[in-house]
């Protein structure tokens, strides 16, 4: 391994510890939701640990205490993570063109909003071995998490648990607001982005929480690049 790639795994390592914190928490009450569907400590953690995605795996522990055929399942966890889809997108134009396919392949295995966040907000090209770094410590987080939860079923209370979670927007928080205040048409994004997707919660709630995300990240994404585009340098 060279130099850059050690340098490249040790950003990621140390900048994924808050978000691996945040998964353990989060993941937490999702260990409670798949004790009560009948699921062991090892099939929680195997299923987070191959399906690292919060509103999916929500959705899916949810369709399956219905008892409700595996299509059905396979077609709703495809909806609820179509946003990653973008994100994958957004990455690849981050990569250098001479980057291997296997990598991004690699990398594309666990596109989470919180890892893309800080993917993207990097300078100049991504090596593939800061999101490496950042999964080694997402990974264990999120299914360790989950088989924690299921293994302490409903001991703890569900609001003490759910607390917790608030950490997780802070980091969120920690991740928009540098390149906000350095880019006023990113900030303006960041505030619209906000306010579209709490009013599309009330008056677009039929629709699942994915998809709003798609559109309206296709919309203001999409107005930010022609109002306000990137030229080449």
């Amino acid at each position: 391994m060279t130099q850059e790639n050690r340098q490249a795994l040790s950003d990621g390592f140390r900048d994924g510890i808050p978000i691996g914190l945040g998964y353990f928490v989060v993941s937490f009450t999702l260990g409670i939701v798949a004790r009560q569907v009948g699921m062991t400590p090892f099939e929680g953690f195997l299923m987070s640990l191959l399906n690292n995605a919060s509103a999916g795996e929500y959705a899916a522990l949810a369709v399956m205490i219905t008892d409700a055929p595996y299509m059905e399942l396979a077609v709703l966890t495809l909806i609820a993570n179509a946003r990653y889809v973008l994100m994958s997108a957004v990455l690849s134009q981050k990569f250098s063109p001479d980057t291997p396919f296997y990598h991004r392949i690699f990398v594309g295995f666990d596109v989470t909003d919180e890892i893309f966040g800080i993917a993207v907000a990097r300078e100049g090209k991504l090596n593939p071995f800061y999101n490496y770094g950042a999964m080694l410590t997402a990974l264990p987080g999120w299914s360790i998490g989950t088989a924690m939860g299921i293994i302490a079923g409903n001991i703890l209370p569900l609001s003490a648990v759910s607390a917790l979670s608030v950490a997780l927007y802070g980091m969120f928080l920690a991740i928009i607001i540098p390149p906000s205040r350095k880019d006023k048409v990113v900030g303006v994004a960041v505030i619209a982005s906000f306010a579209l997707s709490y009013l599309a919660s009330i008056f677009f709630s039929e629709i699942s929480s994915g998809t709003r995300t798609i559109i309206l990240t296709i919309l203001i994404a999409g107005i930010a690049a022609v109002v306000k585009p990137i030229h080449d340098d």
